[in-house]
């Protein structure tokens, strides 16, 4: 994974709540082995019509958004499923960071362990952000060392994580790269069984 410390990026607001995982990446989308190539099912049945073309009626298709790394959304955002897919789909597209009042708990552990940044921030806060990128391009700076949440118009909020994903999201580890931080003691009982 790469390590995310300090993340500026440009803000896609979609203002709804209950995002469930089904519709972050269908289910039909599933037969993939390795985590690359789900970023162009991210949300599928929104962006697409029936004939797999381009809607005109789904804002992250707009030119604006082009090249979005935040993601900023309303309650209880990744619900259903436990697929970790979800998270391996946002990643894909470019999403590094996401913001939102509440999170799936699966859906939130299925991002730290992959790479994405869940924010929790409160929802006034929420809607705020949203609104400034509905408005026009918007940019924030989300700094995990500082735990802050900031734009260059006086927005400012800060935010928690555990500290152990917190480690795992500024070094870039996954759980196999925790478990190789203790490669000396792993190589010495092994030897220690010979």
């Amino acid at each position: 994974m790469e390590p995310i410390r300090k993340h500026t990026g440009l803000v896609y607001p979609l203002n709804r709540a209950n995002v469930d995982t089904d519709q972050i990446i269908p289910k039909q989308f599933l037969k993939r082995i390795s985590r690359q190539g789900f970023g162009q099912f991210v949300f599928y049945n929104w962006r697409f019509d029936s004939k797999g073309t381009l809607r005109d009626d789904f804002s992250l298709n707009q030119p604006k958004y082009e090249g979005t790394s935040i993601l900023v959304a309303g309650e209880n955002f990744g619900c259903g499923s436990s697929r970790e897919h979800a998270p391996w789909a946002l990643l894909d597209y470019g999403f590094r960071v996401v913001i939102a009042p509440s999170y799936a708990d699966i859906f939130y552990n299925n991002c730290t362990k992959n790479g994405i940044l869940p924010v929790i921030l409160s929802d006034d806060d929420v809607q705020t952000l949203i609104k400034n990128a509905e408005a026009e391009q918007y940019y924030l700076t989300v700094d995990l060392e500082a735990k802050k949440v900031y734009d260059n118009k006086g927005f400012e909020a800060t935010f928690d994580l555990d500290s152990y994903k917190r480690e795992m999201l500024l070094n870039g580890w996954d759980d196999i790269a925790v478990t190789l931080t203790h490669v000396d003691k792993i190589d010495q009982f092994e030897a220690n069984r010979k």
